[in-house]
Formats: structure tokens, C-alpha cells, sequence
């Protein structure tokens, strides 16, 4: 695992009210959600990044608003077609 240092002014955790590691935490699972709602990271990959499972991890998604799928309806819609009909 890799460590990585970031300097935080004390007055931001203070507006936060946060300790460093709930602060460091909460940055780890922020920056998860960020890089897999813009489709950088798969759902296993932020997870992994967030110190969470899996089933947290969408979790943490649903509280931040974000969707638990990466294609939309229309998406899904449009690949399902490109497929053709199910042979099973």
C-alpha cells in the first residue's frame, strides 16, 4: 500500500469538526465517489479506495447522491439491442 501525505490547515478541520482520521476517512471515501461518478474508477476500484466493501461503498454512494450503475437506461437500452435476441 501506498502512503501519501497531505498537508490540511488545522481551520478546516476545526470548520469541519473533524479529528485527522475521521477527516482522512471521509476524504478517501469523498474522492472514491468522485473519480467513480465520473467513470475513472470501477466499483470495485472505489471501494477498494475507500477502505470500504463493496456493499458500503454503495452505500456511501446512495448517501452522496450518486448512482450504484455507470450506463443509463438508454445505455443499457441500446447495448442490450446490439446483442440480438437471447439464445438460452
Amino acid at each position: 500500500m501506498i502512503q501519501i501525505t497531505v498537508d490540511i490547515p488545522e481551520g478546516s478541520l476545526a470548520s469541519l469538526h473533524k479529528d485527522p482520521e475521521s477527516f482522512a476517512r471521509e476524504m478517501r471515501i469523498a474522492a472514491a465517489v468522485q473519480w467513480y461518478a465520473k467513470r475513472e474508477l470501477s466499483q470495485e476500484r472505489a471501494a477498494e479506495l475507500a477502505g470500504l466493501s463493496r456493499l458500503a461503498f454503495v452505500e456511501a454512494l446512495g448517501r452522496c447522491g450518486v448512482s450504484p450503475f455507470q450506463v443509463t437506461a438508454a445505455e443499457w437500452i441500446e447495448e442490450s439491442m446490439d446483442r440480438g435476441p437471447s439464445t438460452s
